[in-house]
C-alpha cells in the first residue's frame, strides 16, 4: 500500500480509503463467519457489503474516475476499475451462499477486491495529485457528496 505520495491526506482520498477499509473488513467477517457455520451471519455481512460498496462506487465513479477517465492517459485504467465495479455488484446481486460453489466465488470475489483496492490506491489516487485541477476536485468531491448525503464533515479542496 502506497504511503509515499501523500494521497492519504487529501480528505477525498482519505474517505474513499475509510470507506475500503470498511468493506474489506465486512467482506472478511463475511468470510469468517462461513468458516464458523454460520451462513446466516455471512448473507446479512454480504449484503452490507454490497450497500455500502454501491455508495462508495458511485462517489467515485461520479466524480474521480468520470474526471480521470476523460484523460486519455487514463481513460483505460479507469474502465477496467468501472468493469470490476460491475462484475463485483452482478456477483453480489446473484450470490447465494447455500450454493458450495457461490462460497467458493465469494472468496475469490473478496481477494479480487483487495487487488482492486490496490490498484485505486497504489495507482489512481496518487495520480490524481498531479493529474486533477481544482475544479476537477470540485467535481469529485461533489460527486462523493451526492453518493453520500448523510455524511457529516467537510471535505475541502486540496
Amino acid at each position: 500500500m502506497c504511503h509515499y505520495c501523500g494521497c492519504r491526506e487529501i480528505p477525498l482520498i482519505k474517505e474513499f480509503i475509510a470507506e475500503h477499509e470498511s468493506v474489506t473488513d465486512t467482506a472478511g467477517d463475511a468470510v469468517r463467519a462461513l468458516d464458523h457455520g454460520d451462513p446466516a451471519l455471512a448473507g446479512e455481512l454480504v449484503v452490507r457489503m454490497g450497500r455500502e460498496l454501491l455508495a462508495h462506487w458511485q462517489g467515485e465513479e461520479d466524480g474521480l474516475f468520470a474526471v480521470m477517465g476523460g484523460d486519455p492517459e487514463y481513460a483505460g485504467y479507469v474502465d477496467v476499475l468501472v468493469r470490476e465495479h460491475r462484475e463485483l455488484a452482478a456477483f453480489l446481486d446473484r450470490v447465494d451462499l447455500g450454493r458450495p460453489e457461490d462460497v467458493v466465488q465469494l472468496r475469490e470475489a473478496v481477494d479480487e477486491l483487495h487487488r482492486h483496492i490496490t490498484k485505486e490506491e497504489d495507482g489512481l489516487f496518487p495520480a490524481s495529485l498531479t493529474a486533477l485541477s481544482g475544479d476537477e476536485w470540485d467535481r469529485s468531491m461533489a460527486a462523493w457528496r451526492a453518493a453520500h448525503p448523510d455524511a457529516p464533515g467537510d471535505l475541502g479542496r486540496p
